[in-house]
């Protein structure tokens, strides 16, 4: 938590000026049952009607006063504690953003939605009730006690009794809940990633017919967090009931007492009332603490699981080389390897390839082998574990990240589109995009004819995901978005599979007839897609199984040959 508390520091005169008009307010509330008492006594009992109007007109200005303060006193809180808020998901979502994908594989979506949503709101909650109520409630509470000594020492010792009664009940239930609320977020995550998971793969499950067994293995996650929600529950509302119990104790036995001494003569009718209502101030507020505490619990719980994702280490330190030209290869992997953490193989072994400017690989074998994980080692999305890459002779650890990842244009399998217009996810490519550029783009990946057909052209919105266009049309606007940025490497990862293959050839053609000759990395499970390219890397089981051209591949490679027979009629390949 503590380190989380920085992000207050920008907000520092609202965090004092919360607490300090809190108890300016709870001053004031103070004065209230010994002016009560002075209306009783002076007004009442004497049937003075200038005291009682005296007295009820600075009741009424003792609580505009402080109606006035509590106002106050939350607006300075809500924006102390919203601005707190703001900052903190704000960096915790840059930090998120920092992460290699390792870390963020290991970390966990549901975690991170977590962590950014209902933890961050959960904190957000505790600051607000912190700064209005940490000073205030105790201060009431030892305030009105000192208050019942100015009244009657004597009496005031029932008061002393009680206050470390309550605190007992009221810490002890703080310490035995705070760790069963940091294990019930964690529950949560697990329900949110299997929510996420239901809600990506809803095809897939229909296809399958599995919605019941995925309902009941919800079911059992979601039950298993409420029954923990429900235990900590219990153990939270004990603290109602006991303090109520401890009061009520203590009330009795002040009026017990205030009426044998009123009797006696030792104490005034309105003393008494005054007494009980410092008691009825101690109720309420040590009520108040008790929720507040609560709050806090889960607040602190949430801060640690904040602050543990903001220990993360990025991962991946960015160099300091710029671009420059020379006359390596443009591209070269030399004996790379990786593996994924906590695999237990690696994912890639032994590869080592090289492309010169203008020239296109195409990468092709089995689901699994590893052709994504291949091409990510470029942008350096993930590091090799062994062996070498390099970008005109450089090492890609020793560049700068954003220097490194501007020369290159990646369109992923999964064509993702963001909520806007066709215009504004294709200056994601380059912001400073013409709209020649961007046409000439749309061109290239032959998605230039659907885009002028839609009202608005360039300006036609696009929905969530991209849902309002087709999976090609989606694919096509990907591919166009990386090509503004005119990337000395283009990557597609398997991102013309929704394309039919004429479309595709006449992607291919363009993408070779491209200004600039780019390197081009085709990853693709169409050995059609690949025919032209001026090598191929065949993988299996993350190690090269072949190497060359499509006709020497053919000759020389037997799993190459086994898919090119798989997709082509066998008279076509013997002609």
């Amino acid at each position: 938590m503590k380190r989380l508390l920085r992000y207050l520091k920008p907000y520092t005169k609202e965090c004092v000026l919360g607490p300090l008009f809190k108890l300016l307010e709870a001053t004031f509330e103070l004065f209230v049952p010994l002016v009560i008492a002075s209306l009783i006594d002076r007004g009442i009992a004497d049937a003075d009607g200038g005291t009682i109007w005296k007295m009820g007109a600075l009741l009424v200005g003792l609580a505009l006063v402080g109606l006035v303060s509590a106002i106050t006193a939350q607006y300075f809180a809500a924006k102390a504690a919203t601005g707190f808020a703001a900052s903190l998901k704000h960096a915790v979502f840059s930090h998120l953003g920092s992460l290699s994908f390792s870390a963020r594989d290991a970390l966990g979506t549901s975690t991170m939605v977590t962590r950014l949503t209902s933890d961050a709101d959960q904190v957000q909650n505790g600051v607000n009730l912190t700064l209005r109520l940490f000073l205030r409630s105790p201060f009431i509470v030892f305030g009105a006690m000192v208050m019942a000594f100015v009244v009657d020492g004597r009496a005031a010792w029932i008061f002393v009794a009680a206050i470390p009664l309550l605190s007992l009940v009221v810490f002890g239930i703080m310490l035995r809940t705070m760790p069963l609320y940091k294990k019930a977020q964690a529950g949560l995550d697990g329900v949110t990633g299997t929510l996420r998971e239901n809600l990506n793969g809803v095809r897939v499950i229909r296809a399958f017919r599995q919605e019941a067994d995925e309902t009941a293995r919800f079911d059992a996650e979601n039950d298993a967090l409420t029954k923990l929600n429900e235990f900590v529950g219990r153990i939270s509302a004990a603290m109602n009931p006991l303090t109520y119990v401890i009061l009520n104790a203590a009330l009795i036995v002040l009026l017990h007492t205030g009426a044998v001494r009123v009797n006696v003569g030792s104490l005034t009718q309105g003393e008494v009332v005054a007494l009980v209502n410092y008691l009825m101030q101690i109720l309420v507020e040590l009520i108040k603490l008790a929720n507040l505490i609560i709050t806090m619990t889960r607040a602190f719980a949430c801060a640690d699981r904040i602050a543990q994702v903001l220990e993360i280490k990025p991962g991946m330190e960015s160099g300091s080389a710029r671009p420059t030209e020379n006359a390596e290869p443009l591209v070269s992997l030399e004996n790379v390897s990786m593996r994924y953490d906590g695999a237990g193989g690696d994912a890639l072994s032994g590869i080592t390839l090289s492309a010169s400017r203008g020239e296109t690989v195409g990468v092709i074998g089995p689901t699994g082998c590893g052709k994504s994980t291949l091409v990510q080692l470029i942008p350096r999305f993930y590091d090799a574990t062994a062996g070498t890459v390099r970008i005109d002779g450089v090492d890609v650890k020793d560049y700068d990240l954003a220097a490194l990842r501007r020369r290159i244009g990646i369109v992923p399998q999964k064509a993702q589109l963001f909520k806007g217009t066709i215009r504004d996810n294709l200056l994601w490519g380059d912001p400073d995009a013409t709209d020649d550029r961007l046409w000439a783009a749309l061109e290239t990946a032959q998605a230039a004819e659907f885009v002028r057909t839609r009202e608005g052209g360039l300006d036609a919105p696009v929905e969530q995901n991209g849902r309002n266009f087709s999976g090609g049309q989606r694919q096509r606007l990907t591919i166009a978005r990386a090509l503004v940025r005119k990337p000395d490497i283009l990557i597609l990862d398997d991102s013309a599979s929704a394309l039919d293959l004429a479309t595709d050839a006449a992607l291919r053609r363009a993408l070779r007839e491209t200004d600039g000759a780019p390197v081009v990395f085709i990853v693709s499970q169409r050995a059609a897609s690949l025919l032209h390219a001026d090598r191929i890397l065949v993988l299996e089981d993350g190690r090269a199984a072949g190497l060359g051209t499509h006709e020497e591949l053919l000759a020389s490679c037997p799993l190459y040959r086994e898919i090119y027979d798989s997709q082509f009629p066998k008279e076509a390949t013997a002609v």
